[in-house]
């Protein structure tokens, strides 16, 4: 998956969904990141994947992605 496609994936988080990231090559207990109430943040100059729970920005590397998980 690239960034654009990442990207993309992520247009349904508006903030009434959590997002769950499985990563690969991160240790076991740092292998699944829960995003609560995400949502995904404008492109910036900067052409990074941003996603926010309203409390922090999380920066999310396309290339570790192994799958996500959108909730209802």
């Amino acid at each position: 998956m690239n960034q654009s496609q990442l990207r993309q994936a992520l247009t349904e988080l508006n903030g009434e969904r959590n997002a769950h990231f499985a990563l690969t090559g991160m240790h076991e207990s740092a292998s699944i990141l829960t995003i609560a109430s995400a949502m995904l943040i404008p492109e910036e100059t900067d052409k990074l994947v941003k996603v926010t729970d309203g409390k922090s920005v999380f920066i999310i590397e396309a290339e570790r992605i192994a799958y996500i998980r959108i909730g209802l």
